[in-house]
């Protein structure tokens, strides 16, 4: 399952059109390169309805949210609605402050999005209209657990029923789940959180994979896979000396590296 949907993305190389997070531009790019697709970052209002029209797949990432930049989110989104791409949003601090808030949910309400990806936090604010997030990260109490996880399994089946999407929740448990099934994902290691861009890096290649797949929430499930695996495998290469930055590298090599035979032997999930 999670093989054919790493080669569908080498094999068909959609182009991904990202208005995505400034810190991590660089990053995305690369790691949507590494997995076999073509990344195109353009925020500008004038361009980006052109610009979505010749991509296949649109990635709203709002972590360095500007007032410049919320107009050219909406005109793509729409153009991207238009044309029926696939559409991703990831409400990257939504709940850490109120324009961010406004503007993810307002985004979520004009623009039909195939995938929501978030953090728990960031999710829940979209649900509840309101929330607190820790700058970027999720909320120590709200982090899915075994202890609430089958609550939170509803919570992300009842998102995806509410706003028709496919719901990604990210943290030390992942979800990535429809109206009816959840795919609970236990890949990566802890150190990734001390990376910035992890999560970007992850909605830029989801993109690719649910523009490339056949089956949105498998597609989206493959995709948290392989950016876990290749955190893992990144960290069995670290070496004396080695810190964050290295990490970082060696994450992308890992993602550039993977077979989809190695992605579907070594994906750790149950499905609920």
């Amino acid at each position: 399952m999670f093989k054919e949907c790493l080669d569908s993305v080498r094999e068909k190389s959609p182009l991904i059109h990202n208005i995505t997070n400034y810190v991590t531009v660089n990053d995305v790019a690369n790691a949507i390169l590494a997995v076999g697709a073509s990344p195109i970052m353009a925020d500008e209002k004038k361009e980006v309805e052109e610009i979505t029209g010749i991509c296949g797949g649109l990635n709203i990432n709002i972590g360095t949210l500007n007032r410049r930049t919320i107009a050219s989110m909406f005109k793509a989104g729409k153009k991207a609605n238009s044309l029926a791409h696939k559409t991703l949003l990831d409400p990257v601090g939504a709940g850490a402050s109120a324009l961010r808030t406004q503007t993810a949910i307002q985004l979520l309400s004009k623009v039909k999005f195939d995938v929501v990806r978030g953090n728990i936090s960031e999710i829940k604010t979209l649900a509840t209209g309101s929330g607190k997030t820790q700058g970027v990260d999720a909320n120590i109490e709200d982090a899915v657990s075994e202890g609430n996880l089958e609550a939170a399994v509803q919570f992300a089946k009842n998102f995806s029923a509410q706003h028709g999407c496919i719901t990604a929740i990210t943290g030390a448990i992942d979800l990535v789940a429809d109206s009816t099934r959840c795919f609970v994902i236990r890949n990566g290691r802890p150190e990734m959180g001390r990376i910035t861009g992890t999560g970007c890096q992850l909605s830029g290649i989801m993109t690719a994979f649910v523009c490339a797949g056949s089956n949105p929430l498998e597609s989206a499930a493959a995709a948290v896979c392989a950016m876990g695996l290749a955190g893992e495998t990144a960290w069995s290469r670290m070496e004396s000396g080695d810190g964050n930055s290295t990490y970082r590298n060696r994450i992308i090599d890992a993602l550039f590296n993977m077979t989809g035979a190695e992605l579907e032997a070594g994906a750790k999930y149950e499905i609920r």
